[in-house]
């Protein structure tokens, strides 16, 4: 950029005493030889990667619409036509693309947390496949919460996804206690249908009740309206709805998911097995 020293362009009268060489060396005033007008320009240009770039920021009102409702309606609509009638690149930043990073790196994170609980679970129970079946209910935290979003009317949003990895965590809890109760049982004695069985009517309550307050609990969240709290609404319900709908499934799936596992394990229950079972069902009604 080549310009004159800072106090020789202060003013238009500094324009207008400008002289301009000839080429033969003569020096004349700026007005004998041109015009000129004035108008608005930029008061900066800012290059990125040697293109010249406009930034246009704007803060979101999130109690009226959601942040990605904005940014589909201003892709939809602007991005294909300035690239295609004014030559201009239209990049979405700000808050969404920090949620792509973040999205991008819970994705490659995830399953090493999911490892983790497969093998926190795996030893202790010394099996393969009973974490499996405790894991199974993992998707169906996450339909129950996407559907918790459809029965709030809220839009599935970047928090939501955050909730539902954190759910992954959580709704293992009842199927543990379920499957935990039926190898007890096991151990005691009883047969296959009647450990599942009982398990699951002596672990109704306690997996129903957890799973209701973990709720309720969670409803004073979910139905605020303080703009302070409203980005940690969507988690909140990925949390209360996806726990309670695969609470329900976990008293059904588990179950029979368990004895499908004993039936490709090629195991049956002998006379003995199941006269030993009964034997033992009032002693394990009582103690639990």
């Amino acid at each position: 950029m080549v310009r004159y020293p800072e106090e020789e362009r202060q003013s238009l009268a500094n324009l207008e005493n400008l002289l301009i060489r000839t080429p033969s060396g003569a020096e004349v005033p700026f007005l004998s030889i041109a015009d000129f007008t004035l108008g608005n320009s930029y008061s900066s240009i800012n290059r990125q990667d040697g293109r010249r770039i406009i930034t246009v920021r704007g803060d979101v009102d999130r109690t009226a619409v959601a942040p990605d409702e904005i940014r589909r309606d201003v892709i939809r609509k602007f991005q294909s036509k300035w690239q295609r009638e004014l030559d201009v690149e239209l990049v979405v930043g700000g808050e969404s693309e920090r949620q792509a990073e973040s999205f991008g790196d819970l994705l490659s994170t995830f399953p090493i947390a999911m490892m983790v609980i497969f093998a926190l679970l795996a030893i202790p129970l010394k099996s393969y496949f009973q974490p499996l079946i405790i894991m199974s209910v993992i998707p169906f935290g996450a339909i129950g919460a996407i559907f918790g979003h459809f029965i709030m009317g809220a839009d599935l949003v970047f928090f939501s996804v955050l909730g539902i990895i954190a759910l992954s965590g959580v709704v293992v809890n009842a199927s543990l206690v379920l499957v935990v109760s039926v190898n007890r049982l096991r151990e005691e004695g009883m047969g296959m249908v009647d450990s599942v069985s009982t398990a699951g009517a002596l672990r109704f309550r306690p997996i129903f009740l957890t799973s209701l307050t973990t709720f309720i609990g969670l409803v004073p969240l979910m139905i605020t309206a303080n703009p302070a709290t409203f980005f940690v609404v969507p988690m909140a319900i990925s949390l209360a709805w996806g726990v309670l709908f695969a609470t329900v499934i976990t008293l059904f799936l588990v179950p029979c998911l368990y004895l499908i596992l004993h039936d490709f394990a090629g195991h049956t229950d002998s006379d003995e097995e199941r006269a030993k079972a009964y034997e033992h069902t009032p002693k394990a009604l009582v103690e639990n």
